[in-house]
């Protein structure tokens, strides 16, 4: 193994631990008090403070680069060059003397897209983490290994707000000009992967001809590949883990001028609230030695209980893709024949699956609507609407409408077939109603890929009075009733109230974008008022 020197990032070094294996991470981490090996061999962390991303404390310098690019606002905050360089000064003064774990690694599986990473870690475990996540070179591949990006995590620096320019003490910095992020004052690991992850979702559109999107994906036997876009909580791991399918990748893929679909990242990264070996078998399994479980409970035998939430809703595991035995390899797919738009709609009023023409496709790609439910967060008490922009709201550094436009091309260059598909509530609104089933979320699914849904005409298709979404009529496996989410209710007046209620906000939301959006795009959304 070589060795190696920070000395260019202005480190003076205790020691550097460099590409240590999986093993060895576990056992420092273990050694150092950091984590506990649970009953089946996988490391369990802390993550501390913070048990999930800070979106308000996510920062992109405002540059030469960046300055006309970017779409400032909320989601992209602008951070200056000099108060940047103060701050990574900092951090580097603050890791003088202490131990560090480095891994050079990629991002993107296509070898013609790929990204090569360094990454600077504080601790053992999540330097594990970064092994899990990231593509992992060959050691020959290593001798002349070429750093683009560096990722510099310091969990323990706490930053100061007025000297240095940040909302509070935690931090996430991209610097396109370095080409670094830079975080710190938080142990959440998903930080690190996402700051690359939206380094991308700026260089690949901008300098690769290619869509870059937040989704999962998985290919059919014949080479058809699938695109699962949604939010934290919709389904969007768990879908595209099929036993009938191979999984090209989780989180984070790239769309390219080819027609080909690549994995960004080399592991997964899935919310385990409620995990069970009868519903989510693969993932149970892969939850070994090697893989990093994140802020949850666990007795004094070691063993997991998935359903406590006293510490987050959050809980997560991160393992490397191999330790799910239905993959793709190596993770790229051609093909796109269907992508379905994941969405847990708390209301209980959009269908559980329907067709979308290209207008209705590009239009709530752009919304990204899901809904928050009681409990979730401080003073929610009935289902709110909420909207991310391209799904991944946060991690997309230029306008919505730049993505959007891309994605409608391309699904009609590849006659790719979009269906919305509702994981959420059923019967009535959260409180009322029911979770939809997920075997018949499967079905519905499984029957799209299998072209078993019929064409899209009168007698097969129903369309939705409010979306003027098509829901079709029947599905194998399903219950004709559960396809019509006005029947499940058994009161139309409610049910229509609250649907247009979902789809006033859902123009509510679109009013920041109708200055960029397309005629077409804005037709794409819900045409009729209430009444």
């Amino acid at each position: 193994m070589k060795s190696i020197s920070l000395k260019e990032y202005g480190f003076e070094i205790n020691r550097i631990f460099y590409q240590l294996d999986p093993d060895k991470l576990h056992q420092m981490t273990l050694e150092r008090g950091m984590g506990k090996e649970v009953s089946n061999g996988a490391l369990a962390v802390n993550t501390g403070e913070f048990t999930g991303r800070s979106p308000m404390d996510r920062f992109i310098v405002r540059d030469d680069i960046t300055a006309d690019k970017v779409w400032w606002g909320d989601i992209n905050i602008p951070f200056s060059p000099e108060k940047f360089n103060s701050l990574y000064n900092k951090v580097i003064n603050y890791l003088k003397g202490k131990d560090v774990f480095v891994r050079d690694c990629y991002a993107c599986a296509d070898i013609n897209y790929q990204l090569n990473l360094r990454v600077i870690n504080e601790y053992p475990w999540s330097n594990l983490f970064v092994h899990n996540m990231f593509l992992r070179p060959q050691e020959e591949e290593l001798v002349n290994f070429e750093p683009e990006w560096t990722v510099i995590n310091a969990p323990g620096f706490m930053a100061d707000t007025l000297a240095d320019g940040t909302r509070q003490h935690n931090f996430a910095i991209l610097n396109f000009t370095r080409k670094v992020a830079l975080i710190g004052g938080t142990g959440y690991t998903g930080e690190i992967k996402k700051g690359i992850f939206s380094a991308l979702n700026f260089i690949l559109p901008l300098y690769k001809n290619t869509l870059p999107m937040h989704c999962s994906a998985n290919v059919g036997e014949k080479g058809d590949t699938a695109l699962f876009f949604g939010l934290s909580g919709t389904g969007k791991t768990t879908l595209s883990t099929d036993p009938y399918r191979k999984l090209i990748g989780d989180d984070e893929h790239g769309w390219t001028e080819e027609n080909t679909v690549f994995n960004f990242e080399g592991g997964c990264y899935a919310k385990v609230i409620n995990l069970s070996a009868e519903k989510e078998p693969e993932i149970y399994a892969a939850i070994k030695k090697g893989a990093i479980l994140e802020n949850v409970s666990i007795d004094s035998r070691g063993i997991v209980d998935y359903e406590d939430t006293s510490i987050t809703q959050n809980t997560r595991v991160s393992y490397p893709i191999y330790h799910i035995s239905n993959i793709k390899i190596p993770s790229i797919g051609e093909n796109p024949k269907n992508i379905f738009f994941l969405t847990a709609d708390a209301f209980g009023v959009l269908p559980p699956i329907s067709k979308l023409t290209p207008s209705q496709a590009a239009y709530h790609f752009m919304s990204g609507y899901t809904a928050k439910v009681a409990g979730t967060e401080t003073g929610v008490v009935e289902p709110i609407p909420s909207f991310s922009a391209c799904f991944g709201a946060p991690f997309m550094p230029l306008h919505p409408a730049e993505y959007a436009e891309v994605l409608s091309r391309k699904m009609k260059e590849s006659q790719v077939s979009v269906w919305l598909v509702n994981t959420g509530w059923t019967g009535g609104p959260y409180g009322v109603g029911t979770r939809m089933k997920l075997k018949y979320t499967r079905a519905m699914i499984r029957a799209a890929l299998n072209g078993e849904l019929g064409l899209y005409t009168y007698d097969t298709y129903h369309i939705h009075s409010v979306f003027g979404v098509a829901q079709p009529r029947t599905c194998p496996g399903v219950p004709t009733d559960v396809l019509s989410p006005r029947a499940t209710w058994n009161n139309d007046k409610a049910y229509y109230d609250t649907a247009f209620k979902l789809s006033n906000a859902f123009r509510e939301n679109f009013k920041k974008f109708e200055s960029y959006a397309s005629e077409e795009i804005r037709r794409g959304g819900p045409q009729r008022y209430n009444y």
